[in-house]
């Protein structure tokens, strides 16, 4: 009853890939979720609501914010989609640095949530370190993952245009979406005055055109509460019904993997000690392989808590570097600024892409003295209400509220994070959780490599916008903790030598062959790209990898 072939931990991105890729191949897959059930369409209980149907119209209360300052912070939390994340108070952790770990347990994960712009990475992000003499090589190149990147595309189905950037390279895309009049302006400005820089439309898991039984978008830019037309990647409306048309898939929600039992005779793992997540009950459960995604920092919580004979010091950690290397995008700098142009002309519906501004950075020519690697922006264009001072009530007011006020750009930096010993995810030796796991300590900061770089990120979009002809330009540095861009990385990374990294080219585990860790906890740099896809594209090549590996009896 509790024997499968595989086991999946973790229901979110990286999850329902693996749970996909296994179920069609075959196997009989137990995916185990520690959060509760969430149907796809069924229980996404705001997604049709209308603005005046919310009791604070979308807000949070201020008790909320009093009790949640760490997801409180997140740009995502609102009135509308509270019920997708994680609050404070239900799973602690002990911050030696200030780190906002934002998290959601549900079937599903954070793939409910997601921002889904897609972007691949290419040779300039995978041979960084080795170049640069920074932490290890990554044990894959472009070329090993890309055919995977166009396999998960293709499923996915990611909005984009072919636009033909070395180091960003094109997928499979549906249409794109467009432009509007301002984000216009602003590429034919930035590319007309700098050689090498690069205004797109998003790569975005948005679907432009329907794709199979999903979408397509109905450009109501109210993703995060959950999709009922299935117009954006989600493990719920795509990856696990895709499993679970195969008739292989077990789904098992309230399930939080206590630990991995390893076979001391067989030197493999043979299943997973499970709690309950509402009765504290422990069950086991066996399978002759073991995928982990249970997202970065619980993937890393539960392989320290592996520990056995073989590995004392929790497994795959013969390095001594699981819990290492911890990453986080820096997201610090934010430029606005407004324009006095185009007020004849508007846009239709609410896109919900955006637009972006490649990587230039420490690219060919262009090197830089004070930072090493680069960042990409995120950007987005729009009009506001118009808006009367003499107008503080009543029909003068609303009439100018009816009309369109003056256009705005935003830019969001989106800089790499380097990998440093120092910035670790270990467990407390005197607290446990609930279910009787030690609490995570995260001691993560970023430094003087990205503090430059976030100065360079103000200063080059301020410089942009004054060309482009915009006014009213503000920048400034939030000073946020890493988390927050909620990209975390690293601290079970693949490398080529079981002595300096947690995983191989496969992403398996050093010394456990039959377990593969495929979330962001397997990844060595960050690069400044969006990373789900790659979780994805890593994924699907691990799946198959282990399927083949199964067939030979390998495994």
């Amino acid at each position: 009853m509790n024997n499968f072939d595989a086991i999946v931990i973790g229901s979110g991105m990286s999850g329902g890939w693996a749970a996909k890729e296994l179920c069609e191949h075959g196997l009989k897959t137990l995916v185990l979720e520690r959060g509760r059930n969430v149907e796809h369409i069924k229980d996404y209980i705001t997604a049709t609501k209308r603005p005046w149907e919310f009791e604070h119209r979308g807000q949070l209360t201020e008790q909320i914010r009093k009790d949640n300052p760490i997801v409180g912070r997140c740009y995502a939390f609102t009135e509308d989609t509270q019920h997708f994340f994680v609050k404070d108070g239900e799973h602690p952790y002990i911050q030696t640095k200030p780190f906002d770990w934002i998290r959601g347990y549900q079937v599903g994960g954070k793939s409910l949530l997601w921002a889904r712009w897609t972007q691949r990475w290419s040779d300039l992000d995978f041979e960084a370190n080795a170049k640069e003499g920074i932490a290890i090589d990554w044990p894959i190149r472009y070329k090993d993952i890309a055919p995977w990147y166009s396999y998960v595309e293709k499923f996915a189905g990611i909005s984009g245009n072919r636009d033909g950037i070395p180091h960003l390279p094109d997928g499979e895309f549906l249409p794109p979406m467009e432009m509007n009049c301002l984000e216009k302006h602003f590429k034919q400005s930035v590319e007309s005055n700098y050689d090498g820089r690069h205004f797109i439309i998003s790569r975005t898991a948005n679907l432009s055109k329907g794709l199979k039984d999903r979408g397509p978008c109905q450009y109501r830019n109210l993703c995060s509460r959950g999709c009922p037309y299935g117009g954006y990647f989600s493990s719920n409306s795509a990856t696990l019904p895709a499993a679970r048309a195969t008739g292989n898939l077990t789904l098992v929600p309230f399930s939080v993997v206590h630990s991995i039992i390893f076979d001391e005779e067989k030197q493999r793992a043979k299943g997973v000690r499970v709690i309950n997540a509402e009765t504290g009950e422990a069950t086991e459960y066996f399978a002759k392989v073991i995928f982990v995604n249970g997202g970065t920092v619980n993937s890393t919580i539960l392989l320290l808590n592996s520990t056995s004979q073989r590995f004392p010091n929790g497994m795959g950690n013969d390095s001594g570097v699981l819990g290492h290397y911890l990453m986080d995008h820096n997201y610090r700098g934010r430029i606005n600024a407004s324009h006095d142009g185009f007020k004849d002309q508007y846009y239709f519906g609410r896109r919900p892409a955006g637009t972006y501004l490649a990587r230039f950075r420490n690219v060919g020519k262009d090197k830089q003295p004070d930072f090493l690697r680069g960042y990409a922006y995120a950007c987005g264009a729009g009009r506001g209400t118009g808006s009367s001072p003499d107008e503080t009530i009543g029909a003068g007011l609303k009439q100018s509220l009816s009309e369109a006020g003056e256009w705005g750009m935003s830019m969001t930096g989106m800089g790499e994070h380097l990998p440093y010993f120092e910035n670790k995810i270990s467990l407390s030796k005197t607290e446990k959780d609930k279910w009787g796991i030690p609490l995570a300590e995260i001691d993560c900061e970023y430094r003087q490599n990205e503090d430059n770089m976030t100065k360079d990120i103000l200063n080059s979009a301020a410089e942009m916008l004054e060309k482009a002809g915009f006014k009213n330009i503000t920048t400034y540095d939030t000073h946020q903790a890493p988390g927050l861009a909620i990209h975390e990385m690293g601290s079970a990374r693949m490398g080529r030598d079981q002595k300096t990294s947690v995983l191989n080219a496969h992403n398996q585990v050093w010394g456990a062959k039959n377990v593969f860790v495929t979330d962001g906890a397997c990844m060595t740099s960050t690069g400044c790209q969006n990373p789900s896809l790659t979780y994805m594209a890593m994924t699907a090549r691990a799946a198959n990898f282990a399927v083949e590996e199964l067939k030979k009896r390998n495994l």
